[in-house]
């Protein structure tokens, strides 16, 4: 364990020494920002407007904010775990497996270096995009969320994060080069924003095609993520007449629920849901690093 240890050191030393692959960790969070700083955000004000026209454009925006820090947050569980493992195809390509075989590590304690650092780094990212996100909504007069939903933020962050650093390591290791990887961190990147429902709500997909979305762990990793982000928002915007149909509506369609045709996804199944995807792309992960390195 010791020497698991001291190759996730090594390993996260390298990754953050690197400035450029910790800037595309976040590239697909930085173009979220983007959009809906320039196109995307006044459009879901606007609709939110009519929906709620009691509401004060203040608060819609306030809870508009949080939603899409929510996403970003996310994105970044698996972009930044993705990034991480660069570290391993690039000692992958360049035989460096045959020093360590060498070494006194052995082929476990390789393996959960790689594995542990991408947590690591996916955790720890994940975490600053949520704070960024907290102070960018102080800044803006919004209150922060409570001690207990930052509790729940973080532990969220960290189930998404095993879940997709276990997925990660999974999906790096049919690639040989680091220019596939670039590609694949390219397409990951752009596709989990769409899986997710961070881009555009998720009730404007078609039900057929946003079933099948909600079916996947990303689009579940976000509505446990965006419970807690949005919670008070959400509560100042719908009060009134009718608040229970109208909060149950604006949960379904922006994923802060998610439904699989007629079946309502409890948190508890949510959850239950990633911790097997962790566990099941941990053992595909780790048994196809294990024949990597024979």
């Amino acid at each position: 364990m010791s020497f698991a240890l001291t190759l996730t050191r090594r390993n996260l030393t390298i990754f953050f020494r690197d400035r450029a692959g910790v800037f595309f960790s976040i590239l697909s969070a930085l173009i979220l920002i983007a959009l809906y700083a320039f196109f995307l955000g006044n459009l879901q004000v606007k609709n939110l407007q009519e929906h709620f026209p009691h509401a004060s454009t203040q608060d819609i925006t306030w809870f508009v904010d949080s939603w899409v820090f929510a996403g970003i947050t996310m994105i970044t569980t698996l972009t930044a775990s993705l990034s991480a493992l660069s570290i391993l195809v690039e000692d992958k390509s360049t035989d460096r497996f045959k020093d360590f075989l060498v070494s006194p590590a052995s082929k476990a304690d390789l393996i959960l270096g790689y594995l542990l650092s991408s947590f690591a780094v996916a955790v720890i990212i994940s975490s600053l995009v949520a704070v960024v996100g907290e102070l960018f909504l102080l800044s803006q007069g919004y209150p922060t969320v409570s001690f207990g939903e930052a509790l729940q933020i973080l532990f969220y962050i960290a189930l998404s994060s095993a879940a997709f650093s276990a997925l990660a390591s999974f999906l790096v290791t049919f690639l040989k080069s680091s220019g596939a990887f670039a590609a694949l961190s390219a397409v990951i990147g752009t596709l989990v924003g769409f899986l997710a429902g961070a881009y555009i709500p998720p009730g404007t997909l078609p039900l057929n095609v946003m079933s099948v979305v909600n079916a996947l762990p990303f689009a579940q990793s976000a509505m446990l993520i965006r419970q807690p982000f949005t919670a008070q928002a959400t509560e100042k915007l719908i009060q009134g007449p009718g608040s229970e149909q109208a909060g149950e509506a604006l949960r379904d369609f922006y994923g802060i629920t998610a439904n699989v045709a007629d079946f309502q996804l409890t948190d508890s199944l949510a959850i239950t849901i990633l911790l097997i995807t962790s566990v099941t792309f941990f053992v595909f992960g780790t048994y196809r690093i294990r024949r990597s390195i024979l």
